[in-house]
């Protein structure tokens, strides 16, 4: 009988190790810098409006991060921001480049024991060196038989990686924290998509579940994937 799933993808930041509660200190840090010249609620809008427009200029991560957080400092100020601002936000920046990864809990067991019985992926978006590192810090890398590190996440984009790595995407589940990311895109490839809720969530990332798809699973932690796993077969 032909085996209903084959491969299986794992999104990295904030499902398989922490990841947004670094970016949530350095934004508290950047509104603590600007306290004499916005409000942190208005702060805080302004910078996520930063990143929606820049996300396209810069792609996601801590580097376009940085420097919409530059951006948005200027304009709050009219151009007047200190430059001791600016030489403390790339410290940020830099800091958050070099933090060490923190595996959350289940994800190095669970990746080990679903990969005894499918082909695992590592499918991340973000800045190249920055994924890599945190890879090679996870201690995760030679567990996966693929990682694709990709400047976004489409339906085009997981019809290429699973037809590439397995059996295409109609036998192929995405697991991650993101609906709008790992969730939605790949259940409209024709996979499964599974949601796994992680301590916070970036609002760009943020979309409605797909409530009416067959192949929509949410689970409260990773332990739960390998019994998703084995009851579709």
């Amino acid at each position: 009988m032909t085996q209903k799933l084959t491969t299986i993808g794992f999104d990295a930041d904030d499902t398989l190790w922490q990841n947004e509660r670094f970016f949530q200190m350095t934004q508290e840090r950047f509104a603590d810098l600007l306290r004499d010249h916005a409000e942190a609620d208005h702060l805080s809008e302004r910078l996520l409006a930063a990143e929606r427009r820049n996300i396209g200029r810069y792609g996601y991560g801590i580097k376009g991060f940085v420097l919409s957080m530059i951006e948005t400092a200027l304009e709050v100020t009219n151009n007047d921001v200190p430059g001791t601002v600016i030489a403390d936000l790339i410290a940020a920046g830099q800091e958050m480049l070099s933090h060490p990864i923190d595996l959350l809990p289940h994800a190095a067991e669970v990746v080990a024991r679903v990969a005894e019985t499918h082909r695992v992926l590592l499918i991340t978006k973000g800045d190249l060196l920055d994924q890599e590192r945190k890879l090679a810090q996870s201690g995760l890398g030679e567990v996966f038989d693929g990682i694709e590190i990709v400047s976004d996440k489409t339906t085009a984009v997981y019809h290429s990686i699973f037809k590439r790595h397995g059996h295409g995407p109609g036998q192929g589940m995405m697991i991650g924290n993101s609906m709008k990311s790992d969730v939605v895109p790949m259940i409209d490839a024709g996979g499964w998509g599974i949601y796994v809720p992680g301590q916070t969530t970036w609002a760009l990332e943020h979309a409605e579940p797909p409530e009416g798809s067959d192949r929509f699973r949410q689970i409260a932690t990773l332990s739960d994937l390998p019994g998703i796993v084995d009851a579709i077969g």
